[in-house]
């Protein structure tokens, strides 16, 4: 089978840095009066801003070099004394040029010899420096057409590669046939699984990938999205991943990422395969399962194992607070899970910040006095044997209801609190306890979305291209592309989506409940594209909806 998709949650191999169709290009030329850039004058600057293939705008302008120009040099361009007597000095036009550069990434035609003018004048004119990422195109044409000219000059590759522009030997010309060439070579390097800025930049030094002969593997890739998945020489799973496009995200493998795992995942790998998926909700619930059933073994390097942590409420007969790593339906309620054992202790005290549930451990009754906490007046305590259990009954009510229904009864609190802690300009106080109150909104928020997808029975989602899909529970059951055609989901290659046997009769299993991320998650992203046909449960977000807590900063670093 064939096929393509994203990864959830395995940034180790995904991030590619920026897309290219996303960069902004800033192609500049420049004339000189030759010699070095120390002791040369500017004589004309041309350039052009492009972003996806489109121009968005063009400078150019004469500058008077304040020295005479070399006869050799205006044979060659044209530019004589006369043409920049009256143009403005390079100070100006360096002012003008930084800004419409801004934080483009620089392309020229070897152009360290254009950066290297540019910055000698914009430091004699008190500048700094471009510091921007810079693309040789004179570099990039030697990587990936030299077979097929003579010489990498731009006039050259000009005629060769049938520019729409020709170079003249003047800045505004030489800059739009960089500019066209630019396009030519980013199309050669998309072949070689060039698809973000890093990779672009790292092409011209690369000296071959290694394990380029196996780029064959790929030919016949389909580009769909869908779930790939790289096999060694006995047929066994070394990882599994989605794309949106298969065949390109597979070649992306090979455009010298120099990490080691991919390394020496690549030269493990003899075989890939792929199943096409309607859409990228199919494949990124596929992924899912897949590593799961099958926990391929690059998949599991450099990622711990799991750690994820859940908030108990005991039992007890004065319930409290403590963080578990896994949930037994021994009576208690549980909320989670959170990432880790840290995100967990944050929301638990954030939680004792708002109502005054107990935080000793010992049996009521057993001491003489409260504990420290309860005669501070921050905590209810049954140490000393004399709490009311219909009192303290009515601080765990509060607990449960803001957890669930009512989740401004621990909200509202923390906000009082922060905003006492800010008025008294304790800034670092009330930053701590926004994150606290971050910790356990973003449980609540996962909690939500899961409640949600879990109560909406069976529910049907169209896309405007016609594919969509069938969720039960919120689980993925049936998918189809645009075509139409339906694939149940109960039971691929193998693999059957998981149980919803949680450990207690309100908790789903771990597994459903990363399924459900993903389809939130999904949800979130096509919430303007997509359309519920049908929900027998009905699909909606409960109201209110919970606040965004998480500071722009570190609130270690105090206020500022």
């Amino acid at each position: 089978m064939s096929a393509a998709l994203t990864r959830t949650g395995q940034a180790s191999f995904d991030d590619l840095g920026t897309p290219l169709h996303d960069v902004t290009f800033c192609v500049l030329d420049i004339e000189t009066t030759g010699g070095r850039a120390a002791d040369g004058g500017i004589t004309e600057v041309g350039a052009i801003r492009v972003r996806g293939g489109e121009s968005q705008g063009t400078f150019q302008t004469l500058v008077n070099p304040g020295v005479a120009i070399p006869a050799q040099i205006t044979v060659l361009t044209g530019i004589t004394d006369a043409m920049v007597v009256p143009a403005p000095r390079v100070g100006p036009v360096l002012a003008s040029l930084v800004e419409f550069v801004g934080d483009a990434v620089i392309v020229g035609h070897n152009v360290r010899y254009d950066l290297g003018f540019l910055n000698a004048a914009l430091e004699a004119h008190g500048y700094r420096r471009f510091d921007n990422p810079s693309v040789d195109t004179c570099a990039l044409a030697r990587r990936l057409v030299r077979d097929e000219v003579p010489d990498c000059r731009l006039g050259t590759l000009a005629r060769a590669l049938r520019l729409d522009h020709r170079p003249s030997h003047r800045a505004l010309d030489d800059a739009l046939a960089t500019a066209d060439l630019l396009h030519v070579l980013l199309e050669r390097a998309a072949g070689l699984g060039v698809l973000g800025l890093d990779d672009l930049l790292a092409l011209p030094t690369m000296a071959g990938h290694p394990q380029a002969r196996k780029l064959k593997l790929t030919e016949r890739l389909p580009r769909a999205p869908g779930v790939y998945r790289f096999r060694d020489r006995g047929g066994r799973v070394l990882y599994v991943g989605k794309a949106t496009d298969l065949r390109a995200r597979v070649r992306s493998y090979f455009s010298g990422d120099e990490r080691r795992k991919v390394g020496q995942l690549l030269r493990e790998t003899e075989s890939v395969d792929t199943i096409v998926c309607s859409h990228t909700l199919e494949a990124a619930v596929l992924e899912l399962r897949l590593i799961r059933a099958l926990d391929p073994r690059f998949n599991r390097q450099g990622r711990a194992r799991p750690k994820q942590a859940w908030i108990k409420l005991t039992s007890e007969r004065f319930p409290r607070l403590s963080v578990v790593r896994t949930v037994r339906a021994d009576g208690g309620d549980h909320l989670g899970p959170f990432a880790n054992h840290r995100s967990a202790t944050r929301a638990v005290e954030a939680i004792q910040t708002a109502v005054p549930i107990r935080r000793c451990t010992g049996a009521p009754g057993r001491r003489s006095a409260p504990c420290a906490v309860a005669q501070m007046g921050r905590a209810l305590c049954p140490c000393a044997g004399d709490l009311d259990p219909d009192e303290y009954g009515r601080v765990v009510a509060l607990v449960r209801d803001g957890w669930t229904h009512r989740v401004d009864l621990l909200l509202s609190p923390l906000t009082r609190r922060m905003d006492e802690l800010a008025a008294a300009e304790r800034f670092e106080e009330a930053a701590d306890v926004r994150d606290r109150a971050a910790a356990l909104v973003d449980v609540l928020r996962r909690r939500r979305r899961v409640d949600a997808l879990r109560a909406s029975g069976r529910t049907e989602l169209r896309l405007p291209d016609g594919s969509g899909a069938v969720l039960d529970g919120g689980r993925l059951t049936e998918a189809w592309g645009p075509g139409g055609q339906v694939r149940a989901l109960d039971l691929v290659e193998g693999v059957p989506p998981p149980p919803d046997d949680g450990a207690t009769d309100t908790l789903p299993s771990d597994a459903v409940i990363a399924e459900l991320g993903v389809v939130a998650s999904w949800l979130d992203g096509a919430a303007g594209r997509v359309r519920v046909v049908e929900s027998t449960g009905g699909l909606a977000e409960r109201w209110p909806r919970l606040p965004d807590l998480r500071g722009r900063g570190d609130s270690r670093r105090g206020h500022r």
